[in-house]
């Protein structure tokens, strides 16, 4: 090669040596997703739903890897105080508590101070409870993670029940233990059981030799950031920063505000009180974990290992991993929990091959906050699937964009931008991206629907004032005047 041509050939090696070194910021830079419409779908949905469902208050993020690229409050943290729900409002978590103790457990397994096929038996020398099947397995710690162990759900007090939901202490707790029996041969069932994990959360005091909280608090909390994350409620932040608990709705549409509780003994497995945000950096961790291996807080095996299936009931449905649910949605492994305490809804639904996480909490019961996290992804999930489109014109589609009333049969239909058309979808919805309607803009103000197999249907008319304003448009014939814009 001549040396006129050495200078410039080297400079391109080196920028080549450079480029490939840094394949995945690339491919961050040029692959991300605009997700700008799809979260104003989401904050549009759960605003309307939280009135149509008449829930005092919802908090709610979606995380991406590190990046909380959604966080929301929703409606009043306390009715009577007016006290706003925001994304640092606390909630009771109550059984999304357990994955702390699960993440004890193994944290000390890793030290080799346990074995998850310890029998209980070996950790708690007043496990006493009567055991039914003499002749089966042994209950062990890989038993009660999975909620396979054949014990009873609860320790034998009526805590879930008005007025007062009076928790065990721990000694109570332990009182009561011998007078209890086993359901079930250990490793023959499902059944979930508050009692097991309660029992988790004395083998990680007696072995760790500090206080549950302080444990918790010292190996888990703290690593991680979360603040604003307790083993407990904070009573002195009640009716305020946390969030005050109210009931079911009742047959004349209120809720009756719930009074202040501790799980006491039952902590381990219900008494956590956290935000989504906080839940959020919990997340965030096992992203960052399982992608760069090594240990924070687990080992990144053993964080794998957790989010694994150890228990599938014989009924096909029901799989546990070590703490984790752990099941299917569209052909991806999602792991994550439920929580449901008294005034408390909570759910925390993590897709480790996606990299999203979401979590939504709401201070009353009788609500599905699962189904709310699962919008959520299907949103995303749609914006990512969905071909981008081009308007005809140079119009701008948030001209129509608005809340339009589809008659007192229908409730309400929403339009809105969406990858270059417009989407219509009407509110309440229980599946928002299911129920999203495209058009394709044909000439100005005429759009026609696009079909399953992307044909175009019927056409949508909207009609504009003398200003040039939008106020409703025409589908079928019928009119849907506008009632407000988005903004």
């Amino acid at each position: 090669m001549r040396k006129k041509y050495l200078g410039p050939f080297l400079i391109l090696l080196l920028l080549f040596f450079i480029t490939s070194r840094l394949p995945y910021a690339q491919e961050k830079t040029q692959t991300r997703v605009d997700y700008s419409e799809a979260l104003k779908l989401i904050d549009i949905w759960l605003e309307a739903q939280r009135d149509y469902e008449q829930l005092p208050g919802m908090s709610a993020a979606i995380i991406e890897n590190q990046e909380v690229i959604f966080a929301r409050g929703y409606g009043l943290a306390d009715l009577e105080k007016k006290a706003k729900a925001t994304p640092e409002t606390i909630y009771s978590i109550c059984s999304i508590s357990k994955l702390f103790t699960a993440v004890a457990i193994m944290q000390l397994r890793d030290a080799g101070k346990l074995r998850l096929d310890d029998e209980i038996s070996d950790h708690l020398p007043w496990f006493n409870i009567k055991q039914q099947y003499p002749d089966s397995g042994p209950i062990t710690i890989r038993s009660i993670l999975t909620h396979s162990s054949g014990l009873p759900r609860e320790s034998d007090y009526p805590y879930w029940s008005k007025p007062d939901f009076h928790f065990p202490t721990r000694e109570q707790l332990k009182e009561k233990l011998g007078q209890q029996k086993t359901l079930y041969p250990p490793s023959t069932y499902f059944q979930y059981s508050n009692l097991g994990i309660a029992l988790l959360g004395e083998i990680v005091a007696q072995i760790s030799g500090m206080s549950y909280d302080d444990y918790i608090n010292e190996k888990i909390l703290k690593p991680l950031g979360m603040k604003d994350t307790r083993p407990y409620l904070p009573k002195e932040l009640w009716r305020g920063q946390l969030a005050t608990g109210y009931s079911s709705l009742t047959r004349h549409g209120t809720r009756e505000m719930l009074p202040f509780f501790q799980t006491e003994g039952i902590k381990p497995a219900a008494g956590f009180s956290s935000t989504v945000l906080d839940l959020a950096k919990f997340a965030s961790w096992q992203f960052r974990l399982l992608e760069k291996g090594g240990e924070e807080v687990l080992k990144a095996p053993t964080l794998r290992e957790m989010h694994r299936v150890h228990w599938l009931d014989p009924d096909w449905k029901t799989s546990w991993g070590l703490g984790f649910e752990v099941y299917q949605m569209d052909g991806k492994t999602v792991v994550g929990h439920g929580g449901s305490c008294p005034g408390y809804r909570s759910n925390l639904m993590i897709d480790p091959g996606r990299k999203q996480a979401f979590v939504v909490m709401i201070n009353a019961s009788g609500t599905q906050p699962d189904k709310y996290a699962r919008g959520m992804r299907e949103i995303l999930k749609k914006a990512v699937s969905e071909k981008e489109g081009t308007a005809t014109s140079s119009l701008n589609l948030e001209d129509y964009a608005g809340y339009y009333d589809a008659q007192p049969w229908w409730g309400e239909t929403v339009v809105l931008p969406w990858r270059g058309k417009l989407a219509m979808v009407s509110l309440p919805s229980d599946n928002p991206a299911q129920g999203l309607t495209l058009f394709k803009q044909i000439e100005k103000d005429i759009f026609r629907r696009i079909r399953d197999d992307e044909t175009l249907g019927e056409e949508v008319i909207f009609e504009r004032d003398k200003s040039g304003k939008v106020i409703r448009f025409i589908r079928h014939s019928n009119y849907y005047p506008k009632i407000k814009g988005l903004n």
